[in-house]
């Protein structure tokens, strides 16, 4: 991780605020300066806050800023000549698709390569590397997907005339390596964010509303996502056969973890992002209450999903061309969409999983689903459907992922669930469970004609400083704190 936790809340975060706070209140005579101070300042932390990790992965920030920037430079340039403006867009994104490759995706390439020069050593699908071609294996810089997604999505809106080519390096700078969601997403499309870059407004509203997000992000995060994550993890270690109630206890754990671990971050990149005036767009809609995959994945990392859906599904056709191509398309995207989250034939068996039922969906599955009145048997057979397919994302190869599914209806040593329950781990399942989207089914409207009645507020106060004192109580307590999407 960059930072640790404890030094990101105590020390990192607290200074840029205060540094943030400062410059607000210096007097400038231009506004405009004022604005570009703050942008140079908030570049300067992002930036290292990305070094803590290495200069290494800076240098290979740095080149992806320096690429996309000249890129969009370029295709304003040749504004009038199509031809050579389509040229500089494919130059542009092969160089970004390199540099993902080259770091994230050439050990994988590798122990492909290896496996088919000595298949006798090792297993492709099961990604054991046999060293026959003796190369060192590459560092994967942290959050690569994210800002490279990002960077691309600005040279292709300019290339589409969608925006203007953003003239200051800098700022530009800024939208890539902005630390809050730097990392681990939400991934913020430009032409969402360019008018925010030079001309936001921070009220204090909005920063008030920042910090309780951060805090119930946080809360998330460390209250729940840690502990499902714990036991998950001690479930998948086992030597021991997993097969059972306790196969689907740690299946239920990890889609609670993934779910609490990401959800929580986008949570805190949001509210930081209000703390600093900037509105980034919802990444979760309780997908857990989704009653199709279709819909689960409108509201599932709803960034990835815009992202690949505006610039990868809709130019290949869409669902434009007729039944057979919009097959096609999604089954492309959802390859693509699981390759994406990493170098392993799980992830990319993961999104063939899903693109299949999309499929199904599309065909006739969909209208089974629309036409049944009974909307809790529609929302098992996606939960179902996407519990499974966590068994896939999580595990280490195919094969074990296979184990653990089979294990999945071997209904037996029932008693082995009990070496993994503690009490602490079934209270957490039970608000997970209820948190994860019947509670605010059932209170939302309650709570929004009531949001702004002082006990309401007063409350809400109370409940986002104890999330607060219990986060930080725990990070202080133990050193189990990962972060799922850090890897991607």
């Amino acid at each position: 991780m960059l930072f640790s936790s404890m030094v990101f809340i105590w020390i990192f975060l607290p200074i840029v605020i205060i540094g943030y706070y400062i410059i607000d209140h210096l007097p400038f005579r231009d506004p405009d300066n004022r604005m570009s101070v703050k942008n140079y300042f908030l570049l300067g932390a992002s930036l290292f806050f990305y070094a803590w990790g290495g200069i290494y992965y800076l240098l290979i920030m740095i080149s992806s800023i320096v690429v996309n920037f000249f890129g969009g430079k370029y295709i304003s340039y040749f504004e009038d000549d199509k031809r050579q403006k389509k040229k500089v867009l494919i130059i542009t994104i092969v160089i970004d698709l390199g540099l993902l490759f080259v770091f994230k995706y050439f050990n994988m390439a590798v122990i492909v390569l290896e496996n088919i020069i000595d298949p006798g050593k090792g297993s492709i699908i099961g990604m054991v590397g046999t060293g026959t071609l003796g190369l060192p294996e590459i560092v994967l810089p942290i959050g690569i997907s994210f800002f490279t997604f990002q960077a691309m999505s600005y040279v292709i809106d300019v290339y589409r005339g969608d925006v203007e080519e953003q003239k200051s390096f800098f700022d530009f700078a800024l939208y890539v390596s902005f630390f809050p969601q730097l990392i681990a997403g939400p991934i913020v499309r430009y032409h969402e964010i360019d008018s925010q870059i030079r001309g936001r407004q921070e009220k204090l509203g909005m920063k008030v509303r920042g910090i309780k997000r951060f805090c119930y992000g946080l809360g998330k995060k460390v209250l729940l996502a840690n502990v499902f994550g714990q036991a998950a993890d001690a479930i998948w270690s086992s030597n021991g056969e997993i097969v059972g109630v306790t196969a689907w206890l740690g299946a239920i754990c990890y889609t609670l973890q993934i779910y609490y671990d990401f959800s929580g971050y986008s949570d805190m990149a949001i509210g930081l992002g209000r703390m600093f005036g900037f509105k980034f767009a919802e990444n979760f809609n309780y997908p857990y209450m989704s009653q199709s995959i279709r819909e689960f994945w409108r509201r599932w990392h709803i960034s990835l999903s815009t992202w690949f859906r505006e610039y990868v599904y809709i130019p290949l056709g869409g669902n434009r061309k007729g039944q057979g191509r919009t097959l096609i398309n999604l089954f492309i995207v959802f390859l693509l969409t699981g390759f994406w989250h990493g170098a392993n034939f799980t992830f990319i068996a993961w999104g063939l999983y899903h693109g299949i039922f999309l499929v199904l969906e599309r065909i006739f599955l969909g209208k089974v689903l629309e036409n049944n009145r009974f909307t809790v048997i529609n929302r098992i057979y996606t939960l179902f459907i996407v519990v499974v397919g966590w068994v896939l994302f999580r595990s280490d190869t195919i094969y074990q992922a296979l184990d653990i599914i089979k294990g999945l209806f071997i209904f037996k040593n029932g008693y082995q669930i009990l070496s993994y329950l503690s009490m602490e781990l079934i209270i957490c399942l039970i608000v997970g469970i209820l948190l994860c989207g019947p509670i605010q089914a059932r209170f939302k409207g309650w709570y929004m004609t009531r949001r702004k009645d002082p006990k309401i507020q007063n409350l809400d106060f109370a409940v986002q400083m104890l999330l607060l004192i219990a986060s930080i109580a725990r990070l202080t307590a133990q050193t189990y704190n990962p972060f799922i999407y850090f890897q991607f």
